[in-house]
């Protein structure tokens, strides 16, 4: 039986930069960095050659997992929203409109201004990080 949320987790180009951004512009604390390869990774990934870089990043009790592929290299996958397996996080700002600005202001791209998608409903905008993986701004309600 499954009992709770783990992890969610994204696979980034460079660990790093993608670590910096979530740290300065969401306000996630680091909570562990290392490599990962041999055996246990090759079984867990199914790739022969495995050989990652993780980050396990925390904000409040919510625990997200990037992982950078050293080997082997993997493409860059179309992130669109409307296509299948796309995903993304939403995070809530308790001023949507004042944090969108601050954003902005560190070159954060969006893709609108905060709006609100259906009569009644909370503004929300989204983001991109550096890999042009989508992140939601949500309005708290």
């Amino acid at each position: 039986m499954i009992t709770s949320h783990n992890h969610s987790s994204f696979t980034v180009s460079n660990l790093e930069r993608s670590v910096a951004f979530y740290q300065a512009i969401i306000g996630f604390q680091v909570e562990s960095l290392f490599e990962a390869r041999g055996e246990g990774i090759r079984q867990i990934t199914g790739f022969q050659d495995a050989h990652l870089k993780v980050a396990h990043l925390l904000l409040g009790d919510f625990r997200l997992e990037l992982v950078q592929y050293l080997a082997p290299k993997g493409v860059a996958a179309d992130l669109a929203t409307n296509n299948v397996g796309s995903a993304h996080i939403a995070f809530y700002a308790d001023d949507v409109e004042a944090t969108y600005h601050q954003m902005r202001a560190k070159g954060v791209r969006f893709r609108s201004t905060p709006v609100a998608g259906a009569p009644g409903r909370p503004r929300v905008a989204y983001f991109l990080d550096p890999d042009g993986i989508t992140l939601e701004l949500s309005e708290t309600v």
